[in-house]
């Protein structure tokens, strides 16, 4: 009997929703993943990148995280294995693993984990964000939630739920312990104009009052440092505490690009969401989605995910401990298989906007009086006049990694890859960016101009139609050829 009364409290029959929009909300992301994968790889990472996987490997005797590559890398297996993710990953959101047997959709979350880790794995810097190993962990944990002929387990709802808490409140203890913006309330008087990659709403968010910056930034506190805990309470205040994280993302959406990082967080808060809750706010959801079916949880499916609890929970000791401790770390993994990590984002805020341009010339003489021609990038802040647009939840990952250069150094080896393959008009390299000022040609000279950038006010807009203001700063990298005897910049 007991054991009966305690089945009856693991299965989770209230949550169909919370499943539905997890595993197929998880899905698309995968996708566009692999999409983004598919599209960028091979130029920044590929045999002929700008800093080549077949190198990477070859300097390591024994790679430590689990790769598909280890042994053999080429650019056909990457779009082989991006193919099967795509194809995987639209299958899980058309919810067709889902009408079968509960470990189907578990083994396809499951491929779409190793398949993905093993880009990651070897993806270096520009695979270097947090959104990576968050969407990792998400795809490992979903695919327990099993499929339509089983009631949701409980205990990996609650797991997804402590995904959910890590996140934000992790962020939220990184503000607190880092920049001393985020503890006088101003940190959004710049984050708006400074963020990585603004989106077409950044300018008028970044024009509102500053009083109104400063309830923002109490908001911020408030849903990532109180609400978290409210997440694990009695329905329906979980259901609630899951609305104000959801509300909350969706402002971080309109007003900056961040790859999938407000998405998944979207999706992975209605863990917390009960069909009732759903029901009464929108009468179309369900409120019991399998009236009058009977759905029984087999014993192999129950050992398979209370296994999978146990493991989650042995691997929270180390981000629990991480979370309270002084210096705590942002976006770092404690095991090779990147489960049950810990995360954080922006713990101090930048309080200018520095832009790194690069131009080229065709003329033999590089001087001032030269005709230079600058190049265009898809996401990043160039032309002063273009409305910059919303990419998210794809991510463009090199422009993310030019928004780095000015805080770390410009002198990285991957951007001097960079620059000779603009020399050479490389057509992969090319094709990442919005525009090619030679039309596919090859510039005899490029440079690269550091600019102070910031959003024009309303008065300048009108003046002059620029929504951006830029002032030159200085030029890191002078006038460089291609020495082709060589392969290198001179």
């Amino acid at each position: 009997m007991v054991f009966v009364d305690w089945l009856s409290w693991f299965d989770a029959p209230e949550y169909e929703l919370a499943r539905q929009v997890l595993q197929r909300g998880v899905a698309a992301l995968y996708f566009v993943a692999f999409l983004s994968t598919l599209n960028q790889f091979p130029a920044l990472l590929g045999e002929r990148g700008l800093l080549p996987v077949p190198e990477f490997l070859a300097g390591f005797s024994r790679l430590r995280r689990p790769t598909l590559f280890r042994w053999r890398y080429s650019d056909g297996l990457l779009r082989a294995v991006c193919a099967v993710g795509l194809v995987v990953s639209a299958l899980l959101v058309a919810g067709i693993p889902q009408l079968g047997p509960p470990w189907v959709p578990l083994a396809a979350f499951l491929a779409l984990w190793l398949l993905y880790m093993s880009i990651v794995n070897v993806g270096q810097t520009f695979y270097g964000f947090g959104w990576e190993m968050l969407l990792l962990e998400a795809g490992f944990t979903v695919g327990f939630l099993g499929s339509n002929q089983t009631d949701p387990p409980r205990t990996i709802l609650i797991l997804v739920v402590w995904l959910v808490f890590r996140l934000e409140f992790g962020a939220g203890m990184i503000k607190i312990r880092g920049g001393r913006e985020w503890r006088d309330l101003t940190a959004l008087y710049y984050h708006h104009e400074t963020q990585p990659m603004p989106g077409p709403l950044s300018r008028q968010a970044h024009l509102l009052p500053k009083p109104l910056h400063r309830i923002e930034v109490v908001g911020n506190h408030f849903a990532q440092l109180v609400v978290p805990f409210f997440l694990f309470a009695p329905q329906p205040v979980a259901s609630v505490a899951a609305g104000v994280v959801i509300v909350t993302q969706l402002w971080l959406v309109a007003s900056g690009n961040f790859a999938w990082l407000n998405w998944i967080a979207i999706v992975l808060a209605f863990a917390a969401v009960s069909d009732p809750v759903a029901h009464a706010v929108i009468p179309a959801v369900p409120g019991d989605w399998h009236a009058g079916t009977d759905r029984d949880t087999p014993l192999w499916w129950l050992a398979i995910t209370l296994a999978a609890t146990l493991l989650l929970l042995v691997l929270s000791y180390w981000p629990l401990r991480n979370l309270f401790s002084r210096r705590q770390l942002m976006n770092a993994s404690f095991n090779r298989w990147q489960l049950v990590n810990t995360y954080g984002a922006f713990g101090t805020v930048t309080k200018q906007r520095i832009e790194i341009v690069v131009e080229g010339t065709l003329d033999e003489d590089p001087d001032d009086s030269s005709d230079w021609r600058e190049y265009g990038f898809k996401g990043k802040p160039g032309d002063v006049r273009r409305l910059p647009r919303q990419w998210a939840p794809y991510h463009l990952r090199l422009d993310w990694l030019m928004w780095f250069l000015p805080l770390r150094s410009v002198h990285e080896e991957w951007f001097y890859a960079f620059l000779a393959k603009l020399l050479e008009a490389d057509r992969q390299v090319l094709r990442l960016l919005r525009h090619d000022p030679f039309d596919g040609a090859a510039p005899r000279w490029v440079r690269v101009r550091s600019f102070h950038y910031r959003f024009a006010t309303r008065k300048e807009f009108r003046e002059t139609g620029n929504r951006w203001v830029r002032t030159l700063l200085h030029e890191p990298i002078p006038p460089s050829s291609l020495r082709r005897s060589k392969g290198r910049l001179g």
